[in-house]
């Protein structure tokens, strides 16, 4: 599902170039639950904005369902954002203006998706998350917790190919992060690609695949203790 060759992100500053990402080279298959780690500064929002399609890598290349993404325009990259690619922030990102339902609708009035096929869509989202009741609440009524369920609902409810979490449980207490992450857990074994960005151990023990960066670099790429369990 997705490539990446010779991949390396910079900001130049004048005449002098900042490396973020350097020379990363690595495959994820569909249906793989990958975790990111690194300490802050490691290149890990860069490298998730990338395969989320919002960066551009400065050198390499980015293969995303066999589509060589790094020649895209910019209208066709969002096209293939809009389409195949969800995403959970720490923050939450959701439209303080805008209540439950209105902000878990939003991505299908971007897809142009008809009013009564989205109702159906909102509805079953809605139910499947136990929030029937919250539907006409507004952000800053709703918990943290109850928060980022509005925002992994609305990020696959376009039913996209992969999700992209940035620390998806940053932000909340431990019942709640873990709430989350059986939810993440549910979703891959249902299909979804995932690939998250985390700073706990306990988050990652949830993926098949721990990708270490270190100052941009790919440190390291290992199987969790859970895939070497199932493959010994």
């Amino acid at each position: 599902m997705i490539e990446l060759q010779n991949l390396s992100y910079y900001v130049r500053t004048g005449l002098q170039k900042t490396y973020i990402l350097r020379n990363i080279n690595l495959k994820i298959q569909e249906g793989e639950f990958v975790t990111i780690m690194g300490p802050s500064g490691a290149g890990k929002s860069t490298l998730l904005n990338i395969l989320g399609l919002l960066e551009k890598p400065t050198e390499g290349e980015y293969y995303f369902m066999d589509q060589a993404t790094h020649k895209f325009r910019e209208r066709r990259k969002s096209e293939l954002h809009k389409h195949h690619i969800g995403f959970v922030f720490q923050a939450y990102h959701l439209i303080d203006e805008l209540t439950v339902y209105e902000n878990i609708e939003t991505p299908l009035l971007y897809k142009k998706i008809k009013s009564g096929e989205r109702k159906s869509m909102v509805a079953d989202v809605l139910d499947r998350f136990q929030m029937v009741a919250k539907k006409d609440l507004f952000p800053h009524q709703l918990s943290g917790g109850q928060q980022q369920l509005v925002g992994v609902a609305r990020a696959i409810i376009g039913k996209p190919n992969l999700l992209l979490a940035d620390e998806p449980t940053g932000n909340l207490h431990s019942k709640q992060g873990e709430e989350i992450m059986n939810l993440f857990k549910q979703l891959n074994e249902e299909g979804i690609t995932i690939i998250q960005v985390t700073h706990s151990e306990r988050n990652a023990a949830y993926g098949d695949r721990i990708i270490q960066l270190s100052d941009g670099w790919l440190e390291s790429d290992l199987p969790t203790e859970k895939t070497m369990g199932a493959n010994a």
